[in-house]
């Protein structure tokens, strides 16, 4: 990892134990390598183990809709504070906290009509600006824990204002 840092954090942590429906906040969670979040119904030995959403995303989100979306409703795992996401390369590294480090495998995916927020608004935040990772090196991460990009894999990075 690089020593470089920046100012990106942990705004939220979201967890379900079932697919298709909000992700509930949580303080901390347990990451399992080449795995996923522990009880989490999306983790799996596959590229989507974790997905991730900066909360400008979900902000803007809420300024062009009139709605009130909270992290974990568009069932992101891992809402980040001061990181455009969508600049980070397909396999592009990142740190977590002190141990927590995630590969970027996947931007967007294709919307589930049949989740919550498309029914309310016919549209969906995630397929756009959402990216998944998998998980390289497992442990805990805590709301508030610093995200550390490895720029020598993505000079490109910036935040996002």
């Amino acid at each position: 990892m690089s020593t470089e840092q920046n100012s990106a954090i942990v705004f939220a942590l979201s967890i379900s134990e079932v697919r298709g429906i909000k992700k509930h906040n949580v303080r901390e969670a347990i990451f399992i390598e080449n795995y996923g979040i522990q009880n989490d119904a999306h983790a799996g030995k596959w590229h989507r183990q974790v997905s991730l959403l900066a909360i400008e995303s979900i902000e803007r989100f809420n300024l062009n809709s009139g709605l009130n979306i909270s992290p974990g409703e568009f069932a992101e795992n891992i809402t980040t504070k001061g990181l455009d996401l969508l600049s980070l390369p397909i396999g592009s590294t990142m740190k977590i906290g002190n141990e927590v480090i995630l590969r970027v495998t996947q931007h967007g995916k294709k919307c589930h009509t049949n989740c919550e927020i498309f029914k309310l608004v016919g549209k969906c935040a995630m397929p756009t600006e959402g990216i998944f990772a998998v998980v390289l090196k497992g442990g805990t991460v805590k709301t508030g824990d610093k995200v550390r990009v490895d720029v020598n894999v993505t000079q490109a990075h910036r935040t996002v204002t």
